[in-house]
């Protein structure tokens, strides 16, 4: 199938090259022009490492012209942090076509930023969005063309928008993830299986000393201690709670089964966390004020959390609690600042106000 990739970083890179790696026509798309004339001149090909070992793959398409790479294309993905999301939905509008599927894996609700986005364009073709819990790949680039696959997931829970093209987005998206696409109904229970904002806030806040002090530190090996996994699950809890008042039903993929070694199979499989500190790539260098694990984690994820929760009633002591240590040490007020039902101009509609626009779209 021909599919757009979107962005330039670990993500965008493991999707193109895994795709091509499968025989799809991919076509990638980032605004570097320095970096996509580097990458031509290198051939357009990507270096995939993984268990099996090392794949050259080719492109089809490496651009600067978003037109030009979601153009005809079944499937758009883009797997870009959240913060990102606003300007490359702005950009994606004008050339969304009929019958596409705009994929997010993960989207903080981005999914509803890029049909807004469409919508705010005038383009009036029938698209679909969808979002998921967890990028498809445990991934790292290694170089400016070549990417290391850790782990591939297992089981990925997407919802769409609007529901009631459920059917014709999850077809599409299973033909590029053969096997692991769970459906979980709308775009926001979609949203609130997102992995991101309950594994790295913890991680990030409570090791805030030994990531500032030493000059790489793994929050997933040395970091992932258990009492910070207590707090990880009680924060996991809050999320699940806000799922079951909106009346969104189990499966609700708890985190806990990530580190678990026997049970429910998590989506990225059994024994993912060994694998993950094993591989190496995330002992880095993390700057608490820039890194996506608290601009987008943090500040938007755990904002969508609390801001949701209150119109299900529901109270989130801890994400509150993240939300504000998060904007302290960046200075900013996340909760005022992040990503809400209010910035996302859903602030007026009713909990089922809210649920008839998710499954019958702006035309409702």
């Amino acid at each position: 199938m021909k599919i757009a990739v979107l962005g330039g970083g670990n993500g965008s890179f493991a999707a193109a090259g895994d795709f091509a790696l499968s025989g799809h026509e991919v076509r990638l798309w980032r605004r570097d022009a320095d970096q996509v004339a580097a990458h031509r001149a290198a051939g357009s090909r990507i270096l995939v490492n993984d268990h099996n070992g090392r794949h050259d793959v080719k492109l089809a398409l490496v651009t600067t012209d978003i037109a030009e790479a979601a153009g005809g294309a079944e499937l758009v993905l883009c797997p870009a942090p959240a913060f990102a999301q606003s300007d490359i939905a702005r950009l994606l509008a004008p050339h969304l076509q009929d019958g596409q599927v705009v994929f997010l894996p993960p989207a903080t609700f981005g999914s509803m930023i890029f049909a807004q986005a469409g919508r705010d364009a005038g383009n009036r073709a029938e698209v679909s969005f969808a979002e998921t819990g967890t990028l498809p790949w445990l991934t790292r680039k290694h170089g400016p063309f070549e990417v290391a696959i850790t782990i591939r997931a297992k089981r990925l829970p997407v919802g769409v928008f609007p529901l009631d093209q459920a059917p014709h987005a999850l077809e599409v998206i299973g033909r590029a993830f053969p096997g692991v696409i769970e459906p979980c109904g709308d775009a926001l229970s979609g949203a609130l299986m997102n992995a991101g904002p309950i594994i790295h806030p913890p991680l990030i806040v409570m090791n805030a000393g030994p990531i500032e002090h030493f000059d790489r530190w793994d929050i997933h090996k040395e970091g992932t201690q258990a009492s910070i996994r207590r707090v990880t699950d009680a924060l996991d809890a809050e999320r699940m709670a806000v799922r079951e008042a909106l009346g969104y039903g189990a499966p609700h993929f708890p985190l806990a089964h990530h580190y678990a070694k026997e049970g429910e199979i998590w989506m990225y499989g059994r024994g993912s966390h060994d694998r993950l500190t094993d591989s190496g790539d995330w002992r880095e260098r993390i700057v608490l004020t820039e890194h996506r694990y608290m601009r987008e984690d943090l500040r938007l994820g755990l904002s969508l959390l609390v801001s949701v929760a209150g119109l299900a009633g529901v109270p989130t002591p801890l994400a509150s609690a993240f939300l504000a240590i998060g904007g302290a040490i960046c200075g900013e007020d996340f909760a005022h600042d992040g990503r809400t039902l209010k910035t996302l101009a859903l602030d007026d509609f009713s909990k089922a106000e809210l649920q008839k626009l998710l499954r019958k779209g702006f035309g409702s």
